[in-house]
């Protein structure tokens, strides 16, 4: 790993490290907890210095970060004083665990909403999900799928778009989905069983999408006079939709000069305009346009103002953390396999290949990471934020302790498995490096 990758991944755990802890240190703080050390890393103390009642402290082991406050676990002889964390009510408790997270979700929204109002991309998808590429052998080739068929339903979801039809061949590898397809005027009802990726874990079908933008339009071109503009995208052409440039080339070379119905795509919206091909010699035809790269869909970068940023941010955000929940879920119901977890050596490498695209591709890494980190550390896991937080809330609902026994058990069963994660996140970098 050269010197660029190790400052980028030092700067991001940092980072993460320090907004977590800040998020259960200023908590504490407001509830009347008294701080005894802050410690970014774990292990022997390197240096620091003390403020108040508490010791910041940069540790040997960078691999995380504590806060330790007084009277912290239950038995400790501390834990009668009014100062410590026993000796606060359980919802003042429940506050402390949950700030470190909650400012972990907080700097991914308000990362995104800085980077929304410099720029945002704005993607035009409004377009109809057609299949313009059948991988050979894959399993969309071997349900029946066509090059040109239009997805009109998938996974429940009417007329889907193609982030939509993305997510759910991803979460369920080894499942069999129905699809219905509109092909030549009729619709087919197929079945096709999503493939289980061996290196990335998830479900793969083996079909794309893209769509034939026009890049220029030549001067004085029949293009130009029928209004076609830069930008547009090829919807259909004589009612057969564009699933590819050789349906354009196809159609403007077999037109004869006729006129053509050419249906595009403009600012979401789909706008009819009728071109007649001019004859280069006695066996060619053209229409003068130039096409721009295939791209999944036309995006257009705009700023946004603060209040439409933070709502974009916060939908974003939102998603991927459905995103997240539902992957987990995939992976406990063997739809999506655990291999495609990642850990540390992966996290490295991203923010390694992030840092090299620049501070905008850095900084959305760094937002979906904390958004990661957050949900990672609320899982009702022992040891964890939300192991210990569940606990709380049993604890609540029982409006009694949990014996000393009992809690000892769980934390002891909490750190195994933890461990055990660790281990295999690790592996699985390992395997995938």
């Amino acid at each position: 790993m050269d010197l660029q990758k190790i400052v980028a991944f030092v700067l991001l755990l940092a980072v993460m490290i320090i907004v977590h802890e800040l998020g259960h240190f200023w908590a504490a703080l407001a509830v009347g907890i008294r701080v005894e050390t802050f410690s970014i890393g774990f292990g022997p103390r390197l240096f620091g210095f003390k403020r108040g009642d508490t010791d910041f402290r940069l540790s040997l082991i960078p691999l995380g970060g504590y806060v330790r406050m007084l009277g912290e676990q239950p038995g400790d002889e501390q834990a009668v004083d009014p100062a410590s964390f026993q000796g606060k009510a359980r919802w003042q408790r429940a506050i402390v665990i949950v700030a470190g997270p909650l400012m972990n979700i907080i700097l991914a929204v308000l990362i995104l909403t800085g980077l929304y109002m410099y720029k945002f991309p704005k993607v035009d998808d409004s377009g109809p999900a057609v299949i313009t590429e059948i991988e050979p052998g894959s399993a969309a080739q071997q349900a029946g799928l066509q090059v040109g068929d239009r997805v009109l339903q998938f996974a429940g979801q009417t007329n889907p778009k193609w982030d939509f039809l993305a997510k759910q061949e991803m979460l369920n590898g080894n499942h069999t989905m129905d699809v219905t397809v509109l092909r030549n005027g009729q619709k087919l009802k197929l079945w096709v069983t999503p493939r289980i990726d061996p290196k990335e874990g998830i479900g793969t079908i083996g079909w794309d999408y893209q769509n034939i933008e026009v890049k220029e339009v030549e001067p004085n071109s029949p293009a130009q006079a029928a209004g076609i503009k830069p930008g547009d995208v090829f919807v259909s052409i004589n009612g057969q939709l564009v699933a590819n440039r050789s349906v354009v080339a196809d159609a403007v070379a077999h037109s004869g000069g006729k006129p053509m119905d050419v249906q595009v795509r403009r600012a979401g919206q789909n706008v009819t305009l009728n071109v007649t091909p001019y004859k280069v010699n006695d066996k060619a035809f053209r229409i003068g346009v130039l096409y721009g790269e295939s791209l999944p869909f036309p995006v257009e970068m705009v700023k946004l103002s603060f209040p439409e940023a933070f709502a974009e941010s916060i939908k974003e955000n939102k998603d991927n953390s459905v995103l997240v929940l539902q992957t987990l879920g995939s992976i406990l119901q063997r739809r999506v396999s655990p291999t495609s977890v990642s850990g540390p050596i992966r996290m490295a490498q991203g923010s390694g290949e992030a840092f090299k695209r620049g501070p905008r591709t850095y900084l959305s890494f760094m937002s979906f990471v904390s958004l990661n980190l957050a949900i990672f550390n609320l899982l009702p896991i022992p040891i964890l934020d939300g192991g210990t937080l569940l606990l709380l809330l049993i604890e609540m609902l029982l409006q009694r302790e949990v014996s000393m026994s009992i809690k000892e058990t769980v934390l002891k069963l909490g750190f195994v498995l933890l461990m055990m994660v660790v281990v295999f996140v690790l592996y699985n970098d390992i395997t995938k490096s």
